[in-house]
């Protein structure tokens, strides 16, 4: 269980911090949300406090293991299939493991796709989401600013 303050990862939109916890009654049954803000774009989402593992919600990294996985970024392997169905499910599969070599490994394949063929708007829209959802837990396991970690990223892609 989480607490209000607690620096935490959603696998689909990124880090972000409890604001606080509330008891809702909804359709007669009562439970508690997570009221999760997203400092980086002001999102706010709340969360059942019993779906939180199911929905993949965990505490943001340290800065040890930030900088470790932005180092990582230039050698991370990827796949580039050629068919665009597949390639894109394979993608929102990594997205939604909430691993951030995996989300990684989204931004680095589209990345180098956009560069050699360009891409679709969905695949567009998941960069921008995986670059959100990278950069977002990466501001605040190392307390830098957003354009900072976001040149940082882009320069990895090279």
């Amino acid at each position: 269980m989480f607490n209000v303050g607690d620096k935490v990862v959603h696998p689909m939109h990124g880090a972000g911090v409890i604001d606080s916890i509330v008891s809702e009654r909804i359709n007669g049954k009562t439970q508690e949300y997570y009221v999760f803000h997203m400092p980086v774009n002001g999102l706010v989402l709340k969360i059942p406090v019993c779906n939180s593992q199911l929905v993949g919600l965990r505490s943001v990294v340290d800065a040890t293991a930030a900088d470790t996985v932005m180092l990582a970024l230039p050698g991370l392997e990827i796949d580039i299939t050629t068919n665009w169905n597949r390639r894109y499910r394979e993608n929102l599969e990594r997205l939604k493991s909430g691993d951030l070599y995996e989300v990684g490994r989204v931004i680095k394949c589209l990345t180098l796709r956009d560069v050699e063929r360009g891409l679709s708007t969905g695949e567009r829209k998941m960069l921008h989401s995986a670059k959100q959802i990278f950069i977002s837990e990466m501001v605040l396991a190392t307390d830098e600013p957003y354009q900072e970690i976001e040149s940082r990223v882009n320069a990895s892609m090279v």
